[in-house]
């Protein structure tokens, strides 16, 4: 912790009068809040102090950036650095390359099966070597924080001939190189994505022995598990067992029960992921809402219930409509009215209400949007996540404290995902900082109008740089690469 400025010494950006959450799930305290070269310098009654920037956050709330526990907005930060879709609604950082999904290590001849696709386009910039990547956005850097996994999946695809089996010894070798250079370059874990076709025939085994470098570093292992519906136990306890085997924190991305015959099992997960929390280092994210939204599937057991088309390359008219109706115009089945969308991706209406306020109640549930930014129908978590937790599930439904939940969405995240220097109002902290009005703020994003900006968020600051203010991008990227253990 730094010392307090001298009492004459003017701040950069000066936050007054505000009510403070500082991100430790300790009461609220009025406070004002002092900037300097990007770091917090003073908390308190700072009267009569001058600043370059005054914001006055007069009967509204201070808390530290919100940390997006769950993105894939890795190529988004270089393609569309504003990040608008995060500032506006108080996120000053994001975590990518989830799901076993990263956009690097990926050479120019790499294919780009699905989900990979997800992340952009054919010809987006590949970057052969995590380090390349990292470089290019300290070089131009986004409105937010960027703190990258490398995926698995991607892995594979970078070492493999065909994903339909189990790596040999030789490919495991492959991957473990690229992966202990990723590290070595910054990225703050591995990502796995068993559900998906890239890395469906990834034995336990083959995970196990390609994660090995992240063992040395403690580095984290992240998972969108092999199975989220009927066999979850099964998927939770083959991702107990990688944590253990590689001694490492594992991270449950996006925990939910799908399909209407496992409505109900959070009541058997939550208690069984509380109790390996109390062997072993694991955490987990959800989002906000009772609709999931990946790749556009095609197999029957993927497409029951609702299903709304996000994009389609082939007929983006469809994007914003239900397959179904689009099945039935077309004189098809959903299979193949999915299958003649692709490359798609769409939104499944799958879990149950009830399963995702138990899940976001659950004291060590952190905040991710999980959001896919590309189409003009994304899911609306991706303008919308965080609001709606402070909005609808604290204030509207009682759920938890606003303390509780400014913590899931900054200290908790921060603490699980080694981002030291972050998610906390302290002096010395790095100045990533929300003004907000618990009073109004809410989501906006809906199915039929994701495309949103939050209401309710005065400003954010990003590294001690106005981002967003009054419903406005301030066209600041002031953006830092974390890698872990130093926030920045």
């Amino acid at each position: 912790m730094s010392t307090p400025t001298p009492a004459n010494k003017k701040f950069d950006l000066l936050i007054c009068h505000g009510m403070v959450i500082d991100g430790n799930r300790q009461p609220r305290f009025q406070a004002d809040v002092g900037v300097i070269d990007g770091m917090i310098a003073e908390i308190g009654n700072l009267a009569g102090r001058e600043a370059d920037i005054v914001v006055d956050a007069r009967n509204k709330i201070v808390a530290p950036g919100f940390i997006d526990s769950h993105t894939h907005d890795d190529q988004a930060v270089l393609s569309q650095p504003n990040m608008s879709y995060k500032v506006s609604q108080g996120v000053t950082t994001v975590i990518t390359g989830n799901c076993g999904i990263s956009i690097a290590p990926l050479s120019d001849a790499s294919p780009m099966p699905a989900p990979l696709n997800l992340l952009g386009g054919e010809n987006q910039p590949r970057f052969e070597t995590f380090a390349a990547y990292l470089q290019a956005l300290r070089d131009t850097p986004s409105a937010v924080n960027v703190a990258a996994l490398v995926g698995h999946s991607t892995l594979r695809v970078m070492s493999m001939d065909t994903l339909d089996r189990v790596a040999t010894h030789a490919e495991i070798v492959a991957m473990q190189v690229l992966l202990e250079e990723a590290l070595e370059a910054g990225a703050i874990g591995m990502s796995t994505g068993t559900a998906y076709p890239p890395a469906m025939a990834a034995s336990t085994e083959e995970i196990i022995a390609v994660g090995r470098p992240l063992s040395r570093r403690k580095s984290l292992y992240v998972t969108h598990m092999r199975d989220e519906a009927d066999h979850s136990m099964e998927a939770l306890e083959e991702t107990f067992l990688i944590g253990r085997e590689l001694d490492v924190p594992v991270v449950i991305s996006h925990h939910k029960l799908q399909r209407e015959k496992n409505f109900g099992k959070s009541a058997i997960t939550l208690p069984r992921i509380k109790a390996a929390m109390q062997c072993q280092c694991v955490s987990l994210d959800c989002y906000p809402y009772n609709a999931s939204s990946t790749m556009l599937h095609s197999a029957p057991e993927k497409l029951e219930g609702k299903v709304l088309i996000a994009s389609s390359q082939t007929y983006p008219h469809c994007a914003g409509r239900y397959l179904g109706d689009i099945a039935d115009e077309w004189n098809v089945s959903r299979e193949e009215a999915a299958r003649r969308l692709q490359p798609a991706s769409a939104v499944y209406f799958s879990m149950d209400p009830e399963d995702v306020k138990n899940i976001l109640a659950f004291e060590e549930t952190m905040i991710g949007s999980d959001g896919i930014p590309t189409g003009e129908k994304p899911h609306p978590r991706l303008w919308g996540t965080f609001p709606r937790v402070l909005g609808r599930y604290s204030r509207d439904l009682g759920l938890f404290s606003l303390e509780t939940a400014v913590w899931k969405m900054t200290g908790l995240t921060a603490r699980n995902f080694g981002l030291t220097g972050r998610g906390v109002l302290a002096v010395g902290m790095h100045a990533d900082i929300v003004v907000f009005d618990s009073k109004t703020i809410k989501d906006v994003a809906s199915y039929e109008k994701p495309i949103a900006a939050a209401e309710g968020i005065v400003a954010v600051v990003v590294n001690g740089v106005l981002a967003w203010q009054g419903g406005r991008h301030r066209a600041s990227r002031s953006g830092m690469v974390l890698t872990g253990g130093d926030g920045g």
